[in-house]
């Protein structure tokens, strides 16, 4: 049971030194490629970028690919690929989806095998995986330029095009043979037609024959890579890494999460690299390294080891008197039965929509794991985890600086890190200062800013839709776990993450559908709002306050100075993500997973 995620983890610590050594190799430009690709690189270079040139590039180059992305879903049921003539999919879904996938989000409100031709598989989800995860990367380095206080922190274009070749191309190849040689599908053929074992499983056609069963497939050796190592995680299919075609083994299980967790990993210990902090990098490493290890453990520990509630007995009735404005006293009685529990053998824990080819953990540790690096894969359904152990992707997803995705994570963390610096100073008198160079009320202003999006953009949206009919519509549950599903849609969108509680009603499907989800627009649309805003603020403003803070001179170390590279910082940080995360984010999951946990049958008790 433990040996899955401690053996996982080990190997992504292991393997993340190396790799950080290469990747601030690269971005400080000290790689050498070949010949060939130093030209084309020559030919991007514009020259060196301030900060609000380099941001106003990022931001012109997401515009360019939204047009891009919507140009291509658009165009589907006209494309090549195509030979299942699919149709083109709502215009609400197509926005959503395009902004979902730049941004890399991936919040999927279709299904990959049932509304997307192998076109658009491949000239929107595999091209958007690479581009989406390296402007989160490209974001970090910046941010580490200007803290150097560097005046040109280098060149947008540039800095994209070593990423996307110099790192991901080479290694998600690496990869691809690999999934290839495991059984991974790698082909341009959209669909088998196949005859099952079980005569008519299909049902029969008008003149009584059997019907053939249509397996869909493409090319997942390619595509699921740069899904895992992206941190994107939107799945060629609707089941994502459950199916057996794109998680064939359980080695395949294991290269996955291993591969969503690498890269953010080895980007922590890059950023203190690049600031020539290596240990002051460790510190932070060991920060969020604890916090990951917190969120998997209670995970498997409330689900893997503990039974469903809702398949246990419930031998005793039970009596619960709660206030009532119209009943006689001011309370009325609530009488519940008891119930009978299912002869399921439960020695294994909460089995509900686990697959079980990868071992009883793996469900579990994917689940904390794809949302603290903000990935948003799943190999399991985190809609039937127990209430309080779907605490754990919840909580990853709300302080959304565990590891994070390609380098949006560390920038997270950097907001905490300041604020923490900030309090520190203001409790002992002195001015905060990080780095050596002073912060000030224009860099507090930008840090908050980047940091109350998050809970801004969660909580506002989840009232609005749990107190009307945009939700109540859409919900597969009622009461505690109805607004659990909500406000993890929003936690998921706000975070960039891309996982959800399915069994949500937020799909319109394809334009002529005549029984879409019934508020399905108003989630396209808000959801891809929340994810805007949650996407580029908390990158604009942090490379805004990096620039502002390198911009200052350096002072030189003191006595009083608080040194960033010891345990003290490191509980200090600690203190700062719990305590603001806590505040925050205590009272909803209060009415969501802890009211589930503690309330009537069959979580009650």
């Amino acid at each position: 049971m433990w040996f899955f995620p401690i053996s996982v983890i080990a190997l992504t610590i292991l393997l993340s030194v190396p790799l950080s050594r290469y990747l601030a190799k690269i971005m400080d430009g000290k790689y050498c490629p070949p010949r060939f690709l130093r030209w084309f690189e020559a030919r991007l270079n514009s020259g060196p970028q301030n900060w609000k040139q380099y941001a106003g590039a990022l931001l012109v180059f997401n515009i360019v690919l939204f047009v891009y992305g919507f140009v291509v879903l658009a165009i589907q049921p006209w494309a090549p690929l195509n030979p299942r003539h699919l149709g083109m999919l709502s215009p609400t879904t197509i926005f959503h989806t395009v902004i979902s996938f730049i941004t890399n989000t991936d919040l999927q409100h279709y299904s990959g095998d049932q509304h997307f031709s192998n076109f658009s598989q491949i000239f929107f989800g595999f091209t958007m995986f690479f581009l989406s995860a390296a402007i989160g990367l490209c974001s970090l380095t910046a941010i580490i330029r200007a803290l150097r206080g560097e005046e040109k922190i280098g060149n947008f274009f540039v800095d994209m095009w070593r990423v996307v070749v110099y790192m991901f191309l080479p290694i998600a190849f690496v990869f691809s043979l690999i999934f290839m040689q495991q059984g991974m599908p790698m082909t341009f053929q959209s669909t088998y037609q196949v005859s099952t074992l079980e005569p008519a499983a299909m049902g029969t056609a008008d003149n009584g024959q059997p019907k053939q069963q249509t397996i869909v497939v493409g090319p997942l050796a390619a595509f699921t890579p740069m899904k895992m190592l992206g941190t994107n995680g939107g799945g060629f299919y609707g089941m994502n890494s459950a199916h057996p075609f794109e998680n064939p083994t359980a080695g395949t299980n294991f290269l996955e999460t291993f591969a969503m967790m690498w890269f953010p990993f080895a980007l922590v210990l890059m950023y203190g690299r690049m600031l020539g902090r290596l240990r002051h990098g460790v510190v932070i490493y060991s920060v969020m390294l604890l916090m990951l290890v917190g969120t998997i453990a209670w995970v498997i520990y409330f689900d893997t080891m503990k039974p469903n509630p809702g398949l246990t007995a419930h031998p005793t009735a039970r009596t619960y008197n709660i206030p009532s404005a119209t009943a006689p006293g001011g309370k009325r009685t609530v009488v519940l039965p008891t119930v009978a529990g299912l002869p399921v053998d439960q020695h294994l824990g909460n089995l509900e929509g686990k697959e079980l080819r990868f071992g009883t953990s793996a469900g579990a540790t994917f689940a904390a794991a794809t949302v603290d690096v903000t990935c948003g894969a799943v190999n399991a359904e985190h809609d039937s985890l127990n209430p309080v152990a779907a605490l754990s992707p919840m909580v990853g997803m709300w302080l959304n600086c565990i590891f994070g995705g390609k380098g949006v994570g560390m920038i997270n963390m950097l907001l905490f890190i300041v604020i923490g610096i900030f309090i520190a100073g203001q409790m002992v008198g002195r001015s905060p200062e990080y780095l050596g160079r002073q912060i000030g009320a224009r860099e507090m202003k930008l840090a908050m800013l980047a940091l109350l999006i998050h809970p801004i953009m969660i909580l506002g949206p989840s009232g609005l839709f749990a107190g009307t009919s945009w939700g109540q519509k859409a919900e597969s549950n009622p009461a505690a776990h109805g607004f659990s599903q909500i406000v993890y849609q929003f936690s998921s969108a706000s975070a960039n993450d891309g996982s959800a509680f399915d069994g949500l009603g937020v799909t319109y499907g394809f334009n002529n559908n005549p029984n879409p989800a019934p508020t399905a627009r108003q989630w396209d649309i808000v959801t891809g709002l929340v994810i805007v805003f949650s996407r580029f603020i908390p990158i604009i403003a942090p490379i805004a306050m990096a620039a502002y803070i390198g911009q200052k001179k350096p002072k030189p170390f003191g006595a009083g100075t608080l040194r960033d590279d010891t345990a003290t910082f490191a509980g200090l940080l600690l203190a700062t993500v719990l305590i603001i995360g806590a505040l925050l984010f205590l009272p909803v999951a209060a009415l969501g997973p802890i009211a589930e946990h503690l309330g009537p049958i069959p979580f009650g008790g």
